[in-house]
Parts: structure tokens; C-alpha cells; sequence
């Protein structure tokens, strides 16, 4: 078997422990090395189309911006490129635990995202969105919790302007996020291109954006944490 190297691109939405949103939710986009020119020549070649400026935001997403959005939802299922989010309700972290604070949290999570998916017959390179001035503290944390894999060569932080694939994470993951708060009733859904990115997810997915996916979806996976 042949080795490949994988980029794989990780972001974290909404896992601030006071910032209103009920779900903490880590993803990430993984694509061959081999395909990153092509891939974001090809969605730099989307923006322009539609002259959009700018990062790629699930913020950004409105009823002008729906159209170049629902082309990227579009290209991301035509190509290689792989999606995983890890999601958890923070209502069921207790803090009183050892080892259950929502700085914990943040390498856990990464752990569960992560671990699973990578395996000894490739390489991989992992890029993560810079936050604040604690990130290479972080950093250096994640290398210890995965040093046991050997197939990890290369741990880094980027900001999100520097990637297209960071910024396509974002837009998944907010999708994500976003039905599940229309589910629990956080939010009225008033933002219609939303819902319709949401569903034009689900559609190339053919599996529930609510649940953990069964391990046959490879292109589109999805885990919950249950902690009660």
C-alpha cells in the first residue's frame, strides 16, 4: 500500500463556557496533500464567480451570499475532501468532576475528533485555527495527549484567512450547530438561506445531522458525546 499525506484542517465552535450556545462542537476538513492546490484553486475559483470577498463564514450566509455557499456545499461533496465534527451538550459537563473543566474539554474533544481517524499507514499534518495568546500552550498539550501516534508529523496553528479549508470547517460545523439549536428550539430560524444550506447538507448526506453517524459515512461523520 502506498503512504499518502493528509491535511488535516481543525476548528472549534461555540465551546466558550459563557457564550450562550448550548453545543460545543470541534470539526475539521482532511484532504490528500496531493489535492490542496487543485482544490483551492477550484474554490478560490467560487468566490470570484461570485465576487465574494473575504473569509468564509457560516456568519456571512444570507440570502445574497446563499447562491456562492450552496456551490461550495456542492463542490466539498464532489471532491475527496473528508468531514468529522465531534459534538457534546454542554448542560451535561459537570465541572465539579477532576478533569471535567471546559479547559479540559477543549483537549478531550480534540482527542475524540482526532484519534479515531488517524491510522499508522499514512502521514498526517494538522492545522488549527488560532484563538488567543494561550494556543501554544495548547499546542504543545495536543502533541503530548497524541504523541503515541507516530503517523502525526507536523502540528501547527494558522488563522482562518490564511485557509480556505479552516474556513470551509467553519461553515460545515455552523451548519451543524445551527440545526441543532433549531431543534432544541434555541433559535427561530428566521435566517432562511440557513435552513436551506442545512438542508442541502442533509440531502448529499443521506444520514441525520442529529445523531452520531454509523461508521460506513466516511465523507460526512458525525459523533456525540454523551456524558450521562
Amino acid at each position: 500500500m502506498i503512504e499518502k499525506t493528509f491535511n488535516i484542517f481543525c476548528d472549534e465552535s461555540t465551546h466558550l463556557e459563557h457564550d450562550g450556545h448550548p453545543y460545543m462542537v470541534y470539526g475539521y476538513i482532511s484532504i490528500a496533500s496531493n489535492q490542496i492546490k487543485i482544490c483551492k484553486e477550484q474554490i478560490n475559483h467560487i468566490k470570484a464567480k461570485y465576487k465574494y470577498e473575504g473569509e468564509l463564514k457560516w456568519t456571512n450566509i444570507h440570502d445574497k451570499t446563499f447562491e456562492i455557499y450552496k456551490e461550495l456545499v456542492e463542490y466539498f461533496f464532489m471532491t475527496d475532501m473528508r468531514f468529522r465534527a465531534v459534538i457534546v451538550d454542554k448542560s451535561q459537563i459537570d465541572e465539579t468532576r477532576p478533569e471535567y473543566t471546559f479547559n479540559d474539554f477543549y483537549f478531550r474533544m480534540y482527542f475524540q475528533l482526532l484519534h479515531h481517524e488517524i491510522d499508522l499507514e499514512n502521514t498526517y499534518n494538522i492545522y488549527f485555527d488560532i484563538k488567543d495568546t494561550c494556543s501554544q500552550g495548547k499546542l504543545r498539550k495536543l502533541r503530548d495527549i497524541l504523541k503515541w501516534n507516530a503517523s502525526i508529523r507536523n502540528f501547527q496553528y494558522i488563522r482562518s484567512h490564511e485557509s480556505v479549508f479552516l474556513q470551509l470547517a467553519d461553515v460545515l460545523m455552523g451548519a451543524i450547530n445551527y440545526n441543532l439549536r433549531l431543534e432544541k428550539g434555541d433559535i427561530e430560524g428566521k435566517v432562511i438561506a440557513k435552513r436551506k444550506i442545512v438542508d442541502h447538507i442533509a440531502n448529499h448526506t443521506d444520514i441525520s445531522l442529529k445523531r452520531t453517524s454509523p461508521l460506513s459515512a466516511k465523507k460526512f461523520n458525525l459523533f456525540f458525546i454523551t456524558l450521562k
